[in-house]
């Protein structure tokens, strides 16, 4: 009796820790600028989307491959990741010592770093432009590329959605949002 007693309290304690850790998991996502899921849809139309298709290690840290269709023809593959400075960070399998940061969703308006560090035309200077609890808005502005410098380029998040664009449908951990 006291074995299965012992047994009974173990189950209900194992089953008490795994709701904790799924309540967890649940939240994280309504609390990220870019929610990382396998199956997170960014849908404008059936030529133009952004899809979370799988996951990869790259120097053992784990990235979600982001695959585009860009009106229809053009498409693109790319490997993201939020490090534990709060930083969405990209790097890919064939380059795993070149990592790009794309955005670090600690800075204040106003704060500014570099893509890459290399001061090469693919470092972009980014600034934080506009801060609030549900929105972040990054500014890239390549300064070291010759004709590009001075024409920056905008990209905004929203918290639990991702991208801030003009999407008909964004899919994130399942829940379907239509505009």
């Amino acid at each position: 009796m006291i074995k299965k007693l012992n047994s009974l309290i173990f189950i209900l304690f194992s089953l008490f820790i795994l709701s904790c850790q799924t309540s967890k998991d649940q939240n994280s996502a309504a609390d990220s600028f870019l929610p990382m899921q396998i199956g997170n849809l960014w849908y404008m139309n059936a030529q133009s989307y952004t899809e979370i298709k799988d996951t990869v290690r790259i120097n053992k840290k784990l990235f979600y491959q982001f695959y585009s269709l860009v009106g229809g023809d053009a498409s693109s593959t790319v490997y993201l990741r939020i490090d534990e400075r709060n930083r969405l960070v990209e790097s890919y399998p064939d380059s795993p010592t070149k990592t790009y940061i794309r955005t670090d969703f600690n800075a204040k308006i106003g704060d500014k770093f570099f893509t890459t560090g290399e001061k090469d035309e693919n470092d972009n200077e980014v600034t934080v432009v506009q801060k609030s609890d549900q929105e972040m808005t990054f500014s890239f502005d390549p300064i070291y590329h010759p004709n590009l410098k001075g024409h920056p380029s905008e990209v905004k998040y929203i918290k639990g959605k991702g991208w801030a664009e003009k999407y008909q449908k964004i899919k994130i951990d399942g829940v379907v949002y239509q505009n």
